[in-house]
């Protein structure tokens, strides 16, 4: 019997199954004050609290003093690996947040008036990290299911799993998946050169 290839369901909430593409004409991204404070808040926040530092400790020694002093700091912190995992956990935190919201920018999955889903936090996990998200009205958990791919890509992840809040329809959990704790000496060997070795003879 001949085998039937069976065409994958296309959802219409993915913006490449959009039958209306002159939509997004109307539709520009919005950028407030707030906004961007509360995006770049953990970068501001670590700036501050560096610059105000290194002031102190430039008025209790030199400012080379304290320039020497905040390097060595910062090497001790990488070397050591509890403090060199946490600092690396939470850069990821910061990268995937603003993942996110560019993954959100580029699959238009934002309001008519150009507003992008909130990340109102995102944690560390043992696989990867876990963000929690407030979907702006017209945005639920089904489009990020839809764009799931596309979010596992710009966060340079294997997989993003998406859940929706038991109580509140508005928050979504978006868990991104970096890494096999199970398999952490599994190594997955590229295929793609191979398939197209096959394909060409």
């Amino acid at each position: 019997m001949g085998r039937v290839n069976v065409m994958p369901q296309l959802s219409p909430r993915n913006h490449r199954n959009n039958p209306y593409p002159a939509d997004r004409l109307f539709a520009q991204v919005h950028h407030s004050a707030a906004g961007m404070i509360w995006r770049f808040r953990t970068e501001l926040t670590a700036l501050l609290a560096g610059m105000t530092g290194l002031w102190e400790l430039a008025k209790a020694v030199t400012l080379t003093g304290a320039m020497i002093i905040s390097t060595t700091l910062a090497l001790v912190v990488m070397a050591v690996p509890p403090t060199r995992r946490f600092a690396v956990r939470r850069a990821w935190c910061v990268l995937s947040r603003h993942r996110i919201q560019r993954a959100c920018y580029e699959t238009r999955m934002h309001t008519r008036s150009g507003r992008l889903p909130l990340v109102l936090r995102i944690t560390p996990t043992e696989v990867g990290e876990r963000a929690l998200i407030w979907c702006r009205a017209g945005i639920c958990a089904a489009d990020f299911e839809a764009h799931a791919p596309e979010i596992a890509a710009a966060c340079y992840a294997r997989q993003v799993r998406i859940e929706g809040h038991q109580r509140w329809a508005q928050l979504v959990q978006l868990n991104v998946v970096r890494r096999d704790t199970l398999a952490p000496h599994l190594v997955i060997t590229p295929t793609l050169r191979e398939g197209r070795g096959r394909a060409a003879s």
